[in-house]
């Protein structure tokens, strides 16, 4: 792990950085592959983003977010999954094979997790055959359970594969994030189980420091800060057959103040000291 062949920088980690620049960033510092999101991505143009990748020589690792299956309002859904099929075509378009879900929480006035979680499956039923035919690949990626409410009801590995093998791995996998699994003792098997049947789609780090600020969201600590051992992560990934990009995805108010290209280059030697 002493080159940048399998490192892959989220847009967020540096969100700062329009995508020109994150584009120019990327090629004076080595980096060949970006995860990316649909917010700006659609701010900047679909099809202009899709040029300047091209242009730039770089590789789309993902794009987030699909999902937020959860609404129980038949309209709701029904623009859910509208949305999610924009998604899959986005994907395509930006050449990724991979789109993370992140799949919604408890609908207002709702406590039934367990019903939350069949309509992620009739979700998926209904987008995994249109997913497959662009070319583009489901992951669903469980969340720390704090975020189960109001966001993801999917908050363990072994959920999200519960999910996952109904479909065909190659229409439906999971996404492995540290930052989300790292407190879960189970999570080791649960990465062999995934490794086992091809459904790891994508890797994603971010540490784990404390204390969490105001609304959680922006929490996500640069590599090395914090109380994940990386190595350690890389290690059931890799053991579980995973050979694909490791994603840098940090949501941090303190990094996106300071300079983006000084972030990037931090998080490169980060992620070079954490795998040395």
């Amino acid at each position: 792990m002493t080159d940048l062949a399998r490192f892959s920088i989220n847009q967020m980690t540096v969100k700062q950085l329009s995508l020109p620049e994150l584009m120019d960033a990327c090629g004076r510092s080595g980096v060949g592959q970006v995860g990316l999101w649909r917010e700006p991505v659609q701010e900047y143009g679909l099809t202009e983003t899709a040029k300047l990748i091209r242009e730039a020589g770089l590789a789309v690792t993902t794009l987030c977010r699909g999902g937020f299956f959860t609404a129980t309002d038949p309209e709701a859904r029904a623009a859910a999954l509208a949305d999610n099929r924009r998604a899959i075509e986005e994907a395509a378009t930006l050449g990724t094979d991979t789109l993370v879900l992140v799949s919604g929480g408890l609908p207002p006035g709702t406590k039934d997790l367990r019903a939350a979680r069949e309509r992620i499956a009739d979700a998926l039923t209904e987008l995994a055959p249109y997913a497959e035919a662009h070319g583009v690949r489901l992951a669903i990626e469980p969340l720390h359970p704090m975020y189960a409410a109001d966001r993801c009801v999917v908050s363990t590995l072994a959920q999200a594969l519960d999910l996952a093998e109904r479909f065909p791995a190659h229409q439906v996998g999971v996404t492995v994030d540290t930052y989300h699994l790292w407190w879960d003792d189970r999570a080791p098997a649960q990465i062999a189980r995934a490794g086992a049947a091809g459904r790891i789609h994508a890797f994603q780090l971010a540490d784990w420091v404390t204390p969490l600020p105001e609304g959680v969201l922006t929490g996500r600590g640069q590599i090395g800060d914090g109380a994940i051992d990386m190595r350690e992560w890389r290690d059931y990934v890799e053991a579980a057959g995973y050979t694909g990009p490791i994603e840098v995805e940090l949501f941090n108010e303190e990094l996106w103040a300071r300079d983006g290209r000084e972030v990037l280059a931090e998080t490169v030697e980060r992620f070079h000291s954490a795998f040395l």
